[in-house]
């Protein structure tokens, strides 16, 4: 494991999201953390000892000022909505990190660590995994990794322009934890998901579409990873995500109930339908590089930094399930539950609009 011996003062960009919670408390108490200043559009309800809160928008505040007592900079910062404005969350993910990055260089920060993800990745083979050389095109007709793709080709352009700037790049799988199921539920799925399809007792039959297969990781664990990459001299991507490859089979027998397998097109018309009528909140076109992810290999994490995940894969997918029957959130603003007026709040202000 590259080590670092010298302490880390840190900012963390959307710090209140699902990984943001997780890392602050992973960095919360580390004797080689002197401070951690949390930044986020709203405010959270307590910040705990050891972190001092700011509110924070990345498209207009001054981000040179926050960053100037910091030597590293944590960016998680990201909107999943409006789905059906794509300039928007253009203007959020791309502009918004575009103008961390330059103030983190501006601000002389030494260290920046960059939310990636296995949505960066171009499709992948069939068959076998992929390290960190495999191409970052993303899906290009998916919002969510055209974006993630073209942060990949603005930071090779910075890494070469502040060599003195160590750069990390953290290609996450799926992120669950149990207070994080509910948020998921309003970005992806939308208000209409039966209770049903949360409790195993009551559904005799699970529609997956076929290929189904993808990677998933605990949040907490993935909070874990962003410590170790914080405070080692390491620099570069890291995939991270745990094991086994969760599969048509796995899903269902975590939910206890015979699958159906459903073509991918049907799922896919369905979802297109159902999307333009503003009924769920993920696009089609997420759906299509979804199916096209490649399985990613952790060697280097696991070596390099040290990092081994505490849960398997499966157990982050049951700790999400059991979220989302429980529906308990978090104080924290994003992971909120319920939000006021429920899920009739979320069809009043529209599926899938809030940004």
């Amino acid at each position: 494991m590259a080590a670092s011996a010298s302490s880390r003062r840190v900012a963390i960009v959307g710090a209140t999201g699902n990984i943001g919670t997780s890392v602050v408390e992973a960095l919360r108490g580390d004797p080689q953390v002197e401070g951690i200043i949390a930044l986020s559009r709203r405010e959270p309800p307590e910040q705990g000892p050891g972190v001092r809160w700011e509110r924070t928008d990345v498209r207009q505040d001054d981000l040179v000022g926050k960053f100037a007592s910091v030597d590293t900079v944590v960016h998680l910062g990201w909107i999943f909505q409006p789905t059906h404005d794509p300039v928007t969350t253009w203007r959020t993910n791309v502009l918004g990190s575009i103008r961390v990055f330059e103030a983190a260089a501006a601000a002389g920060v030494r260290h920046l660590v960059y939310a990636s993800s296995v949505g960066a990745y171009s499709p992948g083979p069939a068959g076998r995994s992929v390290d960190e050389t495999w191409p970052t095109h993303g899906w290009p007709a998916a919002a969510y990794s055209r974006e993630k793709a073209y942060l990949e080709r603005f930071l090779d352009a910075f890494e070469r322009q502040h060599p003195d700037i160590r750069v990390v790049r953290m290609r996450t799988a799926f992120c669950f934890k149990p207070e994080s199921a509910e948020q998921q539920r309003r970005l992806f799925i939308g208000p209409f998901l039966p209770n049903k399809l949360a409790h195993p007792e009551l559904l005799p039959v699970l529609p997956l579409p076929t290929g189904l297969r993808f990677q998933a990781v605990h949040s907490d664990d993935v909070g874990e990873s962003y410590r170790l990459a914080i405070l080692s001299d390491s620099r570069g991507a890291f995939n991270v995500a745990a094991d086994p490859v969760v599969d048509f089979s796995a899903l269902a027998d975590l939910l206890q109930v015979r699958p159906a397998a459903v073509p991918a097109p049907m799922v896919r018309a369905v979802l297109a339908a159902a999307w333009n009528l503003h009924l769920v909140p993920a696009s089609p076109d997420l759906f299509d590089a979804f199916l096209r992810l490649p399985m990613m290999d952790t060697g280097r994490a696991r070596e390099e930094l040290g990092w081994s995940p505490r849960r398997s894969s499966t157990a982050a997918v049951a700790d999400f399930l059991r979220g989302l029957r429980s529906a308990t959130g978090d104080s924290s603003p994003p992971l909120r539950s319920p939000l006021p007026g429920g899920r009739v709040e979320e069809l009043r202000t529209g599926v899938g609009q809030r940004p």
